[in-house]
């Protein structure tokens, strides 16, 4: 079984444990708010949320949809993209480091994943850049991705900073906002970066 983020020391030899018995993950549930399941939300937030934003808010939000309608993220993802137990959820908050491993806490997303989805799950978590930023290359350089993941995690990037756009505008039009008054116009121009 792969195990993301047990333990993560500095060297990239260690992030990931492999035991390469294809069945052992099977068995696992998969996470909540996998990638089909964020595709077919942002498809119903959609229709209610998009008349009422404006400027480059609108501009990332069409841009964002439209890609998304044109790569495939609510398939099941491709063979070639190994599965694992992943902790489900990105918040930095929950990735506790001694300085020189990494523990996680906060199981209660967990389940059958795939390490670029998890890896896109933290680098585009609001808590990955909001405050302090995470340096994003520096985070990826630690893992030896494939060829086929590297698509994967662009696409899984794409498809968080569109999720998280909305998650923002919903913070924001609440009465309790818990982020920066600024963070949906940030969110929508690191939208905007990662379509590039």
């Amino acid at each position: 079984m792969t195990i993301l983020f047990t333990t993560w020391e500095r060297s990239p030899a260690a992030t990931v444990t492999t035991d390469r018995r294809p069945t052992t993950t099977r068995a696992v549930p998969p996470r909540p708010d996998h990638a089909a399941e964020l595709v077919a939300r942002i498809r119903r937030w959609t229709p209610s949320v998009r008349p009422r934003v404006s400027g480059q808010v609108a501009q990332a939000m069409d841009a964002g949809v439209a890609w998304l309608a044109s790569v495939h993220l609510d398939r099941p993802v491709a063979p070639g993209i190994p599965q694992v137990f992943g902790a489900g959820d990105g918040n930095l908050a929950n990735f506790l480091w001694d300085g020189s491993t990494v523990r996680i806490v906060d199981f209660e997303d967990s389940g059958r994943s795939d390490r670029a989805f998890e890896l896109a799950e933290i680098t585009e978590h609001v808590a990955s850049w909001v405050e302090h930023p995470l340096v994003v290359s520096s985070f990826l350089s630690q893992f030896d991705v494939t060829r086929a993941e590297l698509g994967r995690l662009r696409d899984c990037r794409r498809l968080l900073a569109l999720v998280w756009l909305f998650l923002l505008l919903f913070d924001a039009g609440g009465g309790n906002r818990r982020n920066p008054a600024d963070a949906v116009e940030r969110q929508s121009q690191r939208l905007l970066d990662l379509l590039g």
